[in-house]
């Protein structure tokens, strides 16, 4: 049996088997991980290939000093509520439910807030699996309950030198996703493609001269934003001249939070906004 048609028995002894119902929004279906509480239509649904997640880790998470954990792979978002004329579900009996489910399959309970009158109640856990991790949040009162679902993986990169090349010509610049440690200008592993992307573009065109700009989000001071995205910059060139192109033909260069290209009051602009961009000199 495979792992996922696995989880979704073992959850089924908690959660019961509910078919979906003819009042489900548009194309909208059950994830395999869980059946849905019974008496409960699905009136959202989202599911990207790849996006990040900010899961709670932490129980204050009332403003910005809380704990969270960005998780990025295939994201599934579902809201379910319950129709107004059925039987009230109590907020404890759909979480009691999740909690008691998550807990067969050995899934770790990462944090717990379930509080009667709380408006922000919710669970996330974490089931990791050799070569698999899926994090789980839970959120949702009497009437409705939102899940989400993140099966975390690596983006594979898709762009390739001559598609640099290409728009450079065209626009000049490219902005690309490199990822570095948090509040570092370490690069991390799954970053490397593109650093060799790079360094084939400046390979295949020899006379071309490029600036490696960091960017950040508004998250933290100025100042530090401003240094930070510099460094970054610079561990960029180093990285490339390591795989043989002359520091020469590569100007770096930091402007922090300076030139935002998204909105940075919600989490999917802050991330566009930390980025690299290679520039045509």
């Amino acid at each position: 049996m495979r792992p996922i048609a696995c989880l979704a028995a073992l959850l089924a002894v908690v959660l019961l088997a509910v078919p979906a119902s003819a009042e489900d929004v548009g194309d909208c279906k059950d994830h395999p991980m869980f059946n849905r509480m019974p008496g409960f239509n699905i009136t959202d649904c989202t599911i990207k290939e790849f996006d990040g997640y900010k899961f709670p880790t932490g129980t204050d998470v009332s403003g910005d000093d809380g704990k969270f954990q960005v998780v990025e792979g295939r994201w599934n978002s579902y809201t379910y509520e319950r129709p107004g004329d059925l039987e009230i579900t109590s907020a404890a009996q759909i979480f009691r439910n999740f909690e008691n489910a998550l807990r067969q399959i050995n899934a770790a309970i990462v944090a717990r807030v379930v509080e009667p009158g709380n408006s922000y109640s919710f669970i996330t856990a974490k089931l990791a699996k050799p070569g698999a991790e899926t994090w789980v949040l839970v959120t949702g009162s009497d009437s409705y309950y939102n899940l989400t679902i993140v099966e975390k993986q690596v983006m594979q990169q898709v762009i390739q030198a001559n598609e640099m090349f290409a728009a450079l010509q065209k626009d000049g610049f490219i902005a690309l996703d490199i990822r570095f440690d948090t509040d570092k200008a370490t690069i991390q592993p799954e970053s490397v493609a593109v650093v060799e992307q790079i360094a084939a573009l400046l390979k295949a065109n020899p006379d071309l001269k490029v600036g490696i700009e960091g960017h950040t989000d508004s998250t933290g001071t100025p100042e530090r934003n401003k240094k930070l995205s510099d460094e970054r910059a610079k561990a960029v060139v180093a990285a490339v001249a390591a795989k043989g192109i002359p520091a020469a033909r590569m100007t770096p260069a930091g402007f922090g939070q300076d030139r935002p290209v998204a909105d940075n009051r919600t989490e999917d602009g802050r991330a566009k906004n930390r980025r690299v961009e290679i520039v045509k000199k």
